[in-house]
């Protein structure tokens, strides 16, 4: 039992430290990594509660005095503070969003939002959402499962998250999972922002694509680009606004976030329905992948080129060096975009951040668009799956951004 409880505590502090300590070019340990590090830093709260209890254990139950539970409570002290740490990292968040919203909108730009509309918003958190983790439903919000907007089986249908109240021209979301362009599904990703836009009176869109390496790029953007177009053509029938439409997602889904936004009416990527407006007006990116290409040697310590070629991609930058251009949203950057939120974590181990700073260094030298970008110290992957405390500031944010996004794009259909 006294060997149980040391090793216990040693796992625990491996996980611990896990979280407070970036994996980079790990090899064929990054998934291992990444899961224990995502689970041990978006649960934190939890995991102090665990640490505590741990705590007496080892006093109430064993001699202190004995080596091996002495080394096991010294661990598990070490881990109790570094824990505290992470938390201590989930409330700043807050601050680093603010921030990234007041650098990057126009002066006063809360203002813009109608004050019905803005007095929904708040800056604060409550524990309610982040000590029940995975409690997502909202109040007052219903769902719509399983409708087709394509002709690919399950991988072309939607879900609607929208509002139970009556109402109409409501702005639009359209959520993108992620999974590496090779799994995920619509019910599993970013399930607290779609049921809190939800509960604001957004229509939120979350759809299911086709996946590598059954599908091959650019299979995965003709189907976002798809639902885009039935968006347009259907969403009034559950009350959305179908003149405008945001988009998010994370990782893959990131990716194809930040594609949709800069590749509008590209017609090789609308096949049978090139004369549609698949632009979009707003963009929120979560941890994506930029650059197929990987031009500024980001990621050699990583697989992931290796992945992208065989799986997804099917071809390499050498044969053909057009199409991996096209798929990587830094290439796009000399085109029309509209306003962009970019997120992405300091210690994300599957994508690494200075990606997304090249990516939104190379956009500020060549775009007037509004720009918003914040880096999340200490946040892993895959962050806002959860509830935690930086989910929570997360949510605020985004939805202090997507309401100036729509208010701003209303003020200037008037004036045109």
């Amino acid at each position: 039992m006294t060997t149980f409880y040391w090793v216990l505590t040693l796992l625990m502090g491996i996980a611990t430290l896990t979280a407070l300590i970036p994996g980079r070019a790990l090899g064929w340990w990054v998934p291992l990594w990444f899961f224990v590090s995502t689970a041990t830093n978006e649960l934190a709260v939890w995991g102090l509660i665990m640490h505590l209890f741990m705590l007496a254990v080892g006093v109430g139950l064993f001699d202190p005095g004995e080596a091996l539970i002495r080394g096991a409570l010294c661990v598990l002290l070490l881990s109790c503070l570094g824990t505290l740490i992470l938390i201590k990292r989930h409330f700043e968040s807050g601050r680093q969003l603010e921030r990234a919203l007041k650098i990057g909108l126009p002066q006063n730009f809360e203002e813009t939002i109608p004050f019905d509309r803005r007095r929904q918003l708040s800056h604060q958190i409550t524990a309610r959402d982040w000590l029940h983790p995975i409690s997502f439903s909202r109040h007052g919000v219903r769902r719509e499962k399983n409708i087709a907007y394509g002709d690919a089986g399950k991988r072309n249908l939607l879900d609607i998250f929208m509002p139970i109240r009556p109402g109409s021209d409501r702005p639009v979301l359209l959520q993108i999972h992620g999974g590496a362009w090779l799994v995920g599904k619509k019910e599993e990703q970013a399930l607290p922002l779609m049921h809190h836009m939800a509960s604001l009176g957004w229509v939120v869109v979350a759809i299911n694509y086709r996946l590598s390496p059954r599908a091959t790029f650019p299979d995965h953007i003709i189907d976002v680009k798809k639902a885009i177009a039935w968006i347009r053509e259907n969403i009034n029938n559950w009350g959305g606004n179908p003149d405008f439409i945001t988009v998010t997602g994370g990782s893959a889904g990131g990716h194809l976030t930040a594609l949709a936004a800069m590749s509008a009416n590209f017609a090789p990527w609308q096949p049978g329905f090139e004369m549609v407006d698949t632009q979009v007006q707003a963009a929120m990116p979560l941890y994506g992948v930029y650059d197929f290409c990987n031009r500024a040697g980001i990621r050699q310590g990583t697989r992931i080129d290796d992945y992208v070629m065989k799986k997804v991609m099917k071809s390499t930058p050498d044969v053909d060096p057009d199409a991996f251009n096209l798929a990587s949203p830094e290439c796009w950057v000399d085109g029309e975009v509209p306003p962009l939120f970019i997120i992405h974590g300091s210690h994300d181990t599957l994508v690494w951040v200075e990606e997304a700073r090249r990516f939104v260094a190379e956009l500020s030298a060549v775009n007037s668009t509004p720009l918003v970008y914040a880096e999340l110290h200490g946040a892993q992957h895959a962050f806002e799956t959860v509830h935690s405390p930086r989910t929570s500031h997360y949510l605020n944010a985004a939805a202090w951004w997507l309401e100036w996004a729509y208010a701003d794009w209303c003020a200037k259909r008037l004036q045109s």
